[in-house]
């Protein structure tokens, strides 16, 4: 029994790690976070939360060829991802920048 409870608590452990970490390649989950974006109120990519400070993620808005990392393009169809916008509890967080977007 405390064999299987100190598994639980490993994996819970290692999962809340993991949350918010956004790699230094620029990626979360496989996904780069460059490019064009969605937003949506249900069935997100990613739940992102807009902060002020200690962001995971530097993102500058541009209205075209979104290729670097932290360069979103929003557009309403054929998006390379698809964000929500939450309050709480969201897979990383995001700072609005004009310039050095990108892995802080």
């Amino acid at each position: 029994m405390k064999q299987g409870m100190i598994l639980v608590l490993s994996v819970i452990l290692t999962l809340g790690l993991s949350a918010g970490e956004v790699g230094s390649d620029c990626t979360f989950k496989g996904k780069k976070l460059a490019g064009k974006v969605q937003f949506v109120t249900s069935f997100p990519d990613f739940k992102v939360q807009i902060v002020d400070s200690f962001p995971d993620l530097k993102v500058k808005k541009v209205t075209s060829f979104p290729s670097d990392c932290g360069q979103w393009q929003e557009v309403t169809s054929f998006p390379d991802f698809k964000v929500q916008i939450v309050t709480s509890f969201p897979d990383f967080k995001v700072k609005y920048v004009d310039s050095f977007p990108g892995v802080p």
